[in-house]
């Protein structure tokens, strides 16, 4: 491409790093640039029109993050793409894909429509992937959607990333207002729902709580252990549900799925009918437990809501941190 096709104009209100973008996709639509074509340098456009390098760094990054723009190590850049109506290039970074997950991900691109492309990764809850899919991924995108899980001391991580970061799902202590965020708040959620099914949860005479660890929110054994204590219910915290005698009278709280599958199979071995003899919740809806034995009861936050929100939050820029509701779903395992 000839310098030429860069037009700034000294005179104009508009600032210069805003004259290159322009310029470029103005050159585009006229059809003077085609995908492959090699941009001037930086140094070059510095000399050019006696700019700082930082200027037009700035204004190629911003092409990059949207597509239109890529660069090779000691090459230089060229055209990616041609298309310039593309708003948003969003990247996404989750920490797994489950059932419930892709709700929100659906609700995600449908509300975000045809002006953003989306691209998809996941760290497993690996630091060392979370890091490298960060460093790998920085100025490639116009928007991070990151979901942090419970990692810690990634505030400096977040502040590198040249584009817009908005945080999903949990929202780390150390991060406070910094990032907009739609999140869940699991220890106020878990704490609400067992409050408003209190009547329901009297005819059992002990709670207990399958909290795994691990990946899993702090939030929601804090919760639970909370309404135990205003209540004055007895209950039990337990991390393993495989070898425990399930015997009437108890309720338990689910947060894994897999546990889910052991406390129905357990209480169908030991004819103890669901919602009868013993209560089961259990964590995240999905359309699958509104018809496993007669309807599992959840405590959920609604993940088609948090899709849209996180998605508008995209499109409007706004600098808001919004909690996602969440409930407790009645069903006939209570």
């Amino acid at each position: 491409m000839a310098n030429s096709l860069i037009r700034l104009d000294e005179s104009a209100s508009v600032s210069k790093y805003r004259q290159i973008v322009n310029s470029i996709l103005n050159a585009i639509r006229e059809g003077e640039l085609k995908v492959g074509d090699q941009m001037p340098s930086i140094n070059n456009v510095c000399n050019e029109w006696n700019l700082s390098r930082d200027t037009v760094l700035a204004a190629y990054n911003e092409l990059k993050a949207k597509g239109v723009l890529s660069s090779a190590p000691g090459k230089g850049y060229y055209i990616e793409s041609i298309n310039i109506d593309l708003t948003h290039k969003v990247f996404v970074l989750f920490d797994e894909l489950n059932s419930f997950k892709e709700d929100l991900y659906t609700s995600f691109i449908d509300t975000l429509g045809d002006n953003a492309q989306v691209e998809l990764y996941f760290h497993h809850f690996n630091r060392k992937q979370f890091d490298m899919l960060l460093k790998e991924n920085n100025s490639k995108y116009t928007t991070y959607v990151i979901m942090p899980a419970k990692f810690e001391g990634i505030a400096a991580s977040l502040r590198n990333l040249s584009g817009r970061v908005v945080v999903l799902d949990q929202l780390p202590a150390d991060l406070g207002d910094e990032f907009p965020a739609i999140y869940q708040n699991f220890e106020k959620d878990v704490y609400r729902a067992l409050s408003s099914g209190r009547e329901l949860l009297k005819k059992y005479s002990k709670l207990i709580m399958v909290y795994p660890g691990g990946k899993e929110p702090e939030g929601q054994y804090k919760g639970f252990l909370k309404f135990c204590s205003d209540a004055g219910v007895a209950y039990e915290l337990i991390s393993d549900v495989r070898d425990r005698n399930i015997v009437a009278g108890e309720a338990y709280i689910v947060i894994a799925d897999r546990d889910l599958i052991h406390v129905v199979k357990k209480c169908k071995e030991a004819c103890l009918p669901l919602g009868e003899s013993v209560g089961l919740i259990s964590y995240n809806d999905t359309s699958l437990k509104e018809i496993v034995a007669n309807g599992i009861t959840t405590i959920s936050t609604d993940f088609k809501e948090m899709g849209a929100t996180l998605a508008n939050l995209v499109l409007s820029k706004k600098s808001v941190q919004v909690e996602n509701p969440s409930a407790l779903i009645i069903r006939g395992s209570l």
